[in-house]
């Protein structure tokens, strides 16, 4: 006989951390595991376990906007001094800066590797 959990109050779904989700998914996908057995013991579906899997493996949408500045070409120290033209903060996780001699390809495929 299977069993039944009641939720009252205000928030009637159920809620995990990423480290709980983390630990539920490195556990249906361990060699020799099986998705529907973890998904009866942790009392969800396997469609939840799947889903979770697809987003974990989508790259993150890029939510914040960066100031751009537009420079009219009066600053020309800039260049020549060897300076970043582009910078590319990254959040908590970093920055990229990209010089005005940069060539083109190489430019296009770091841009395009951010996305």
């Amino acid at each position: 006989m299977g069993h039944i959990t009641v939720m009252t109050g205000p928030e009637r779904r159920r809620r995990w951390s990423d480290e709980e989700r983390l630990q539920i998914l490195a556990e249906a996908f361990a060699p020799g595991s099986s998705v529907s057995a973890v998904a009866r013991r942790h009392d969800i579906s396997t469609a939840r376990i799947y889903t979770w899997r697809s987003k974990l493996r989508q790259p993150p949408a890029l939510t914040e906007f960066a100031e751009a500045v537009v420079d009219d070409g009066t600053q020309q120290g800039w260049q020549q001094a060897g300076m970043p033209v582009i910078i590319v903060d990254l959040g908590g996780k970093g920055r990229v800066s990209i010089s005005a001699s940069a060539p083109a390809a190489l430019v296009s495929a770091a841009l395009k590797a951010l996305r």
